[in-house]
């Protein structure tokens, strides 16, 4: 066994290989990482999830032209050549970014698992060679792993992960969805999309139950009309498989038969897998690494950042949070743990969220439900459809059903402040339609004349936003 001093130790090559950069060319730096560089958001996420999910509405859209006067036939997607677009992209800049980071003269890359044997101390294990390795500061962004239910017959059955799916060597002509969040929901949308007959189970009344009620309502009765979902109950066992067919037997008597499973029913923090109280290192109830406001953990010289602390499993989350840190392990790199006048804070507040299936959703803040716990008649809702601006009109036939079909942006808003609370859209673009909107809470801008203080490109469908501030705005004067 050998042993390592460095100035810095980053285990987690995610959002945790951002932060050196090359004001730490003076620090030697190790990074330990168990997969390939890049993290969850880069080789089993965020990046190649959207990647599978742009073809799968362009698919979408193809089979809707019929409504707008241009027929197509959409034939059974070409697998192959889908996954090996997004994943050979994928594999090309995570071994680029391990070349380069191995380049680097101060910086020693450990593929391999640390875990803590004493304080700031961490044996790293190299296809079995250990490495005992100490440092003056250590980040943890170990990320996350996939939830595994125990239901009997899965192990034997065989099954796949959103880690793995994006992978598949054979594409199913049948694929079975446990979980209704939005893992599940974007790929039951992916395979759905390229041909495959979708089943997908969820315990709750709805798809998407940490939405606005209706926002989930919505997207659930949209997704309905394309593939089968399983609402209020279980997947409660498992036969047949390894090879052969899979049959789900549900908890309300159900059945269903399908050639993959997938299981979307949650991520787990990785930090159980290092050893914490070894070096002093506080986690929750949820696994998730105890930070303060600098993103500092419980022990000295030990920061934590992204989905391994996060309540919020988000990429641009961590990535602010690695900022954050960045900035406050170079100051105690210079001055020590304890002068910590020019470390800076994060901010959790309006962190946006948006779900890329069909319909897409974007949200800020509280939901109605959750304003109203928190400040009873003290709330002010509105909501503007889509249908009712001018690019509405476009899109009226393109998307399923009638009017009520076609989206909305719901505001929500505290009637004694005239701010913000939050905002819920499902509607194409749904993701950038929020995004004034996360502004204007960033900011803590009143409502009030919000809308009229910039323009608003018509007929762009940003007008929805622009007419879902004015109803909130007079919806706040009737009562104010």
């Amino acid at each position: 066994m050998t042993s390592e001093h460095y100035d810095l130790v980053i285990v987690g090559a995610g959002s945790g290989n951002t932060i050196v950069d090359d004001r730490f060319d003076d620090y030697r730096v190790a990074l330990v990482e168990r997969g390939p560089l890049g993290g969850t958001c880069l080789n089993r996420g965020c990046i190649p999830s959207k990647m599978f999910i742009l073809p799968a509405d362009v698919a979408t859209a193809a089979r809707r032209g019929d409504a707008l006067g241009v027929p197509a036939t959409v034939g059974p997607a070409d697998w192959p050549a889908i996954r090996d677009r997004v994943m050979g992209k994928v594999d090309e800049d995570a071994a680029e970014g391990l070349a380069g980071r191995r380049e680097a003269d101060n910086i020693d890359v450990y593929q391999g698992t640390a875990t803590f044997t004493g304080p700031r101390q961490l044996s790293v294990d190299v296809d079995g060679v250990r490495t005992t390795i100490t440092a003056d500061q250590v980040v943890l962004a170990t990320g996350t792993r996939p939830v595994v239910p125990d239901v009997p017959g899965l192990e034997e059955a065989g099954y796949e992960t959103s880690d793995t799916i994006m992978r598949l060597e054979t594409f199913p002509a049948r694929l079975g969805v446990i979980g209704g969040g939005y893992v599940g929901s974007e790929l039951a949308h992916v395979f759905s999309s390229y041909g495959a007959d979708v089943v997908q189970v969820e315990g709750s009344d709805t798809l998407l139950t940490g939405q606005d009620d209706d926002v989930a309502a919505h997207f659930t009765a949209a997704v309905k009309e394309r593939w089968d979902v399983r609402l209020g109950t279980e997947l409660e066992k498992v036969s047949g498989g390894a090879g052969g067919p899979i049959t789900l037997h549900l908890a309300d008597g159900g059945e269903a038969e399908v050639d993959v499973l997938l299981l979307a029913t949650g991520r787990r923090p990785n930090s159980d897998l290092l050893d914490l109280d070894a070096a002093g290192v506080e986690a929750d109830d949820h696994g998730r690494i105890v930070v303060d406001e600098h993103q500092h953990a419980s022990a000295a010289g030990v920061w934590s950042l992204g989905d391994a602390s996060s309540e919020e499993p988000l990429k641009h989350v961590a990535n602010q949070d690695a900022r954050v840190v960045q900035h406050n392990v170079l100051r105690a790199l210079r001055a020590g743990d304890d002068d910590r006048s020019s470390w800076v804070t994060s901010d959790h507040t309006a962190v946006p969220q948006a779900v890329f299936a069909h319909p897409q959703v974007g949200r800020v803040g509280l939901t109605e439900a959750e304003a109203r716990d928190e400040h009873g008649d003290d709330v002010a809702v509105a909501r503007h459809d889509v249908a009712d601006v001018a690019y509405g009109w476009a899109l009226a036939g393109h998307l399923d059903g009638d009017a009520e079909a076609q989206g909305f942006v719901k505001l929500v808003a505290r009637r004694s402040t005239g701010r913000l609370l939050g905002a819920h859209v499902v509607a194409p673009m749904a993701s950038v339609l929020v995004q004034p909107l996360v502004m204007a809470m960033a900011h803590d801008l009143p409502v009030a004349g919000l809308a009229r203080s910039m323009y608003w490109i018509h007929p762009a469908l940003t007008e929805v936003v622009e007419s879902a501030l004015l109803a909130l705005e007079e919806e706040l004067g009737a009562d104010g």
